[in-house]
């Protein structure tokens, strides 16, 4: 338990995070089709950007445009095996695939599927959000 507490800590306090991931991967492969690349602040938006990135790391040389949304350039994992659904270089992957799935993708609007064996969890719950506003609110008004 007192693990758990101190991996909140750094999460919140120290990275600023929100949620952590529990679970584990089903192996589906749908976080690697449908995937937008966030690069600083902005999500890439055309062919020229994307070919910038592809000099920059490795893990771009992987990705294909398949489509563009509101929000951007939509990409698939050339490395996700359309028979089997899974990684044809898992035990080589990228390290943000390893991450996966990180808080960054809520604040860019995706989701996970219904059926990923990871979730994510509010690091502090609401139940703590509520206690701390009501003893805050009983030490301030005597």
């Amino acid at each position: 338990m007192m693990l758990l507490e101190i991996k909140k800590f750094i999460l919140s306090r120290i990275l600023g995070r929100k949620y952590y991931r529990t679970g584990h991967c089903n192996a589906c492969g749908k976080c690697c089709r449908q995937i937008y690349v966030k690069h600083y602040k902005h999500v890439i938006q055309d062919e020229e950007e994307f070919k910038k990135l592809q000099y920059l790391h490795r893990f771009y040389t992987y990705l294909k445009i398949i489509g563009k949304d509101e929000i951007g350039l939509v990409f698939e994992c050339t490395n996700l095996d359309p028979v089997t659904h899974k990684c044809k270089i898992h035990k080589k992957r990228p390290g943000i695939c390893r991450r996966y799935p990180q808080e960054e993708l809520f604040s860019m609007g995706g989701a996970l599927s219904d059926d990923c064996g990871y979730k994510m969890e509010p690091i502090i719950s609401f139940a703590e959000v509520l206690e701390k506003i009501r003893k805050h609110n009983i030490n301030s008004n005597p």
